[in-house]
């Protein structure tokens, strides 16, 4: 694979304080979300009785500190980036413990919310201290290094929760798991990775004309990954009955395929660029999306699942694409905006999807097939 050679200096990489204090927050917030999506719906449906409409509705909660995340720019004026970083783990490990405390649709509305304002925030703040501490040719390798061991930490919460589960109830699982995430966050308030050369981010709202690209594909990719995680899994669950051990080892053989395909996403991104990487994708999501319409067979709706989960993340080229056309200065606020920007659609797309579902489980899908070629359209602007 002699193509995917590039300049990449790991061992500078490796010496850099923010990579390792991100790969530890990273794994800390892989752990949380993975743990809580691998045990929602199985919970939500055995446990507290929750319908399609629900589990929308849910879905729809989930997103809105996402589209908050604007917000994160004048936090920024009170704490450092970093540090908000380490305190959004913190709240994630709280929403992740409490969650099996309240088996009631508003208990869920309260913990999944502060789940969710604590993953969100830590998702904005990483990804614009990569683009701060690494640059163009080397933030594609940290992106996929950081998606390499967060499919690690999958396959290794997903072994834990398939041996576990018959042994604890899922109140136990979300207190334990939630508290070591908890306790990751509490470690990273307390270290200082920062670097005084780095240059100094606007502490505003940033919104350009230049940009408009980037925002537009920032948006569909919000539309598009909703429609995954909101209705991929509880396909599997309320169409095909997957139990959660079967689900549970899903997920760990969707991560181990992504732990050695994640890097390589990374290297491809430096190699062909963004455009060749977002066209691969988009053409492939329109069959994906498609053939959870269609099909009818367990084995292939699994094999769907896994194809979308690695395409999931060709969105790193997103990212990557605004690092090359954007200002320095411009990329904390415009991550913040990105990821607001990117939740417009996912906030109303559960709610509205779910409704559909009830009506046709399957137009949601086709939905998705739809925003996958405009979204193909677009790339080619790149």
């Amino acid at each position: 694979m002699f193509w995917f050679k590039e300049g990449v200096n790991k061992t500078k990489i490796k010496n850099n304080r923010m990579y390792h204090f991100l790969i530890m927050l990273t794994i800390a917030s892989t752990v949380g979300l993975q743990a809580w999506r691998t045990l929602f719906n199985n919970f939500a449906v055995e446990t507290a009785g929750m319908e399609g409409s629900h589990i929308g509705m849910l879905q729809s909660v989930r997103e809105i500190p996402g589209f908050l995340a604007l917000l994160a720019v004048y936090i920024l004026l009170l704490i450092k980036e970093y540090r908000l970083s380490a305190l959004s783990i913190i709240f994630l490990g709280l929403g992740v413990a409490m969650t099996g405390l309240f088996p009631t649709y508003e208990g869920l509305i309260i913990t999944t919310l502060i789940m969710s304002f604590g993953f969100h925030y830590y998702e904005t703040t990483n990804q614009s201290l990569v683009l701060q501490y690494f640059d163009k040719k080397t933030s594609p390798h940290v992106f996929g290094k950081q998606r390499s061991i967060a499919a690690a930490a999958n396959i290794g919460i997903g072994i834990f929760i398939f041996f576990i589960s018959p042994l604890l109830n899922y109140t136990r699982i979300y207190l334990i798991i939630g508290v070591l995430v908890f306790a990751a966050g509490i470690w990273g308030f307390f270290q200082n990775p920062s670097d005084k050369h780095i240059i100094p981010q606007r502490k505003r709202m940033i919104l350009r004309k230049k940009y408009l690209l980037f925002y537009f594909l920032t948006f569909m990719a919000g539309a598009r990954r909703q429609i995954f995680v909101a209705f991929a899994v509880f396909l599997m669950v309320k169409k095909f009955n997957f139990s959660i051990r079967e689900i549970t080892l899903l997920f760990v053989l969707n991560n181990l395929i992504n732990f050695f395909l994640s890097p390589l996403i990374g290297k491809g991104i430096i190699r062909f660029g963004e455009k060749k990487i977002l066209t691969l994708e988009y053409a492939s999501l329109i069959f994906i999306f498609s053939g959870y319409a269609l099909v009818h067979s367990r084995l292939l709706v699994a094999a769907l699942y896994i194809l979308d989960h690695v395409f999931f993340n060709f969105s790193i080229a997103i990212r990557t694409y605004f690092q090359k056309i954007g200002d320095p200065k411009d990329i904390a606020p415009s991550m913040a905006a990105g990821f607001t920007i990117n939740h417009i659609a996912a906030v109303a797309l559960p709610c509205v999807g779910g409704l559909l579902w009830m009506v046709d489980y399957r137009i949601p899908f086709i939905a998705g097939a739809c925003l996958s070629c405009i979204s193909l359209a677009a790339v080619q602007k790149i």
